[in-house]
């Protein structure tokens, strides 16, 4: 587990998903890639934060908007980049494409809501088995309206599976802003089923490590589910150009809601210059590696 401390892999890891998923827009309309793509720009922390927690064995469930997630988890951004251009060396061998990875004890899908129950029955299997696991599970807020999310939320509570239910309530499910399609709340919904919910409304990345932190420590001691809800912004469109957002709101949030930037000012300059160098040359060369690999 990364130390609170280390302010300079933070910031790494956070530029590292930014830079790679920004290259990913920037290439896509000159056909680099092959299907479409939902970037994860704006929700850095809440990657960062979380996965940050992982043990040895634990598992995590991700959905359309995986590169983020993955990229925390440790996964390579050559593989990942060649994955998306269907190459030989992708994650998959080419064949996933941008939302259904599998990589160690990381899985992606594309279909809405449909890794909660897996997920479940994840966290049930390694409960038998005695490993000690917890598996993550990230949602949008768009899932929260499938009807199979609550049917997992009910085995889960009911059996005891050691599970985190992320929710990264970005505020808007493709175009459809939140306030029009959900009644209630979020954290109602988890505790309705007496999984305990936590919120935070934060892009600090300090924070959402913290945020996790409990959770983390409270299913390692007493396993059984538990919920965090992270409201956070989404820079980009639903996937490459569907965005039916207010430019001038969207600006408002980049200015405000910036992790990269927020946790930028705990380094000092010339530490920050070197890493972003660094990163943008590592993301430049896998890139270009990728481009080069061959097809299946």
């Amino acid at each position: 587990m990364r130390a609170m401390s280390d302010d300079a892999a933070l910031y790494k890891q956070l530029a590292t998903i930014r830079h790679f998923e920004q290259t990913v827009l920037d290439a896509f309309p000159k056909g680099a890639f092959y299907g479409t793509t939902h970037t994860y720009i704006g929700q850095e922390a809440n990657a960062v934060g979380v996965l940050a927690h992982l043990h040895e064995g634990d598992i995590v469930f991700s959905n359309h908007r995986c590169h983020g997630h993955f990229l925390a988890y440790g996964g390579d951004a050559r593989g990942l980049f060649a994955e998306l251009m269907g190459k030989a060396t992708g994650v998959c061998g080419g064949i996933g494409g941008s939302q259904h990875l599998h990589w160690k004890d990381f899985y992606s899908n594309g279909v809405l809501g449909s890794t909660a129950p897996i997920a479940v029955g994840a966290a049930l299997a390694e409960k038998r088995k005695g490993s000690q696991a917890i598996v993550v599970l990230f949602l949008g807020d768009g899932a929260m309206g499938e009807g199979v999310v609550y049917e997992s939320l009910n085995i889960a509570s009911l059996w005891g599976a050691p599970i985190l239910f992320v929710v990264e309530n970005n505020h808007i499910a493709q175009t459809t802003p939140t306030e029009l399609a959900m009644a209630g709340s979020l954290a109602s919904r988890f505790m309705a089923f007496n999984i305990p919910a936590a919120e935070l409304d934060s892009s600090d990345v300090r924070q959402t490590y913290t945020a996790a932190a409990h959770e983390f420590a409270n299913l390692r001691s007493a396993p059984g589910p538990r919920a965090l809800i992270l409201h956070t912004a989404r820079f980009g469109p639903h996937s490459k150009g569907d965005d039916t957002r207010d430019p001038a709101a969207i600006e408002e949030l980049r200015a405000t809601r910036d992790p990269l930037a927020i946790h930028a000012t705990r380094l000092d300059a010339a530490e920050r210059t070197a890493i972003d160098a660094e990163i943008h040359s590592t993301i430049a060369a896998a890139y270009a590696q990728a481009e080069a690999d061959p097809l299946p």
